[in-house]
């Protein structure tokens, strides 16, 4: 872990090599969500310094300057201008402000509750966050812990969302497939309906001449007995 003293001597070097090397440091995906800490710039800066800013680092890193390492270049220009970009939109610029002040109160209640717990059990009431730079160095990792859990839970939404899409569009296929069968069912109800009449007609004309043509059943009557008279 790096002290912020350290984060600040590292992040001065201006150097191509370096900055590429920093814009790309395992971590980088969640480290680069914070468009300040990208461009290396206070959140209290004018658009001026920012333009300013932004026109040094991107020329640093940027591919064409960079040609023995062109793809790692590409890659930290894209970060630079996805930060820049951030920055000149207000909206998102006020989203980044209010994670890094979140960041810095959360540092100052945990601190707080620390020394109610301190004072309550007796104890001298130092912290090492009393140091202004420790306090910073607390106030840098929560900040990117909190940016992280954001993109965490966008990326949670963004997979939910897109569940919901693939599954509301399965259901408009399968609406649509099923609309289908039963137009083509239609359709050729009405196409056989005709050969289907004269069938049934033919099916019973048939059954009416066999009825007709059928010979009645004869019975045989049992030869009468003429009973003998007695004498």
């Amino acid at each position: 872990h790096f002290s912020v003293k350290q984060i600040e001597k590292r992040d001065s070097v201006l150097t191509s090599k370096q900055q590429i090397d920093r814009l790309l440091r395992p971590g980088s995906s969640y480290f680069n969500l914070n468009p300040f800490e990208v461009l290396q710039i206070d959140p209290e800066a004018t658009d001026e310094e920012l333009k300013k800013r932004f026109r040094a680092l991107s020329i640093l890193v940027h591919p064409d300057k960079n040609q023995d390492d062109p793809d790692r270049a590409q890659l930290a220009f894209e970060a630079v201008d996805k930060a820049y970009k951030n920055l000149l939109d207000p909206e998102q610029k006020k989203r980044a402000v209010d994670v890094i002040q979140a960041g810095r109160e959360y540092v100052e209640h945990n601190m707080k509750e620390k020394k109610k717990q301190l004072k309550k059990d007796g104890k001298p009431q130092f912290l090492e966050e009393d140091d202004p730079e420790m306090f910073r160095q607390a106030v840098y990792k929560q900040t990117m812990k909190l940016f992280a859990e954001l993109e965490i839970k966008r990326k949670e939404r963004e997979a939910k969302d897109m569940h919901e899409r693939k599954r509301a569009r399965e259901e408009e296929i399968e609406t649509a497939e099923k609309a289908k069968r039963e137009r083509e069912w239609q359709k050729n109800f009405e196409e056989t309906r005709d050969g289907r009449v004269d069938s049934w007609r033919s099916f019973q004309a048939g059954k009416s001449k066999a009825k007709k043509e059928k010979k009645p059943r004869s019975f045989l009557k049992p030869p009468k007995v003429k009973m003998e008279q007695r004498e």
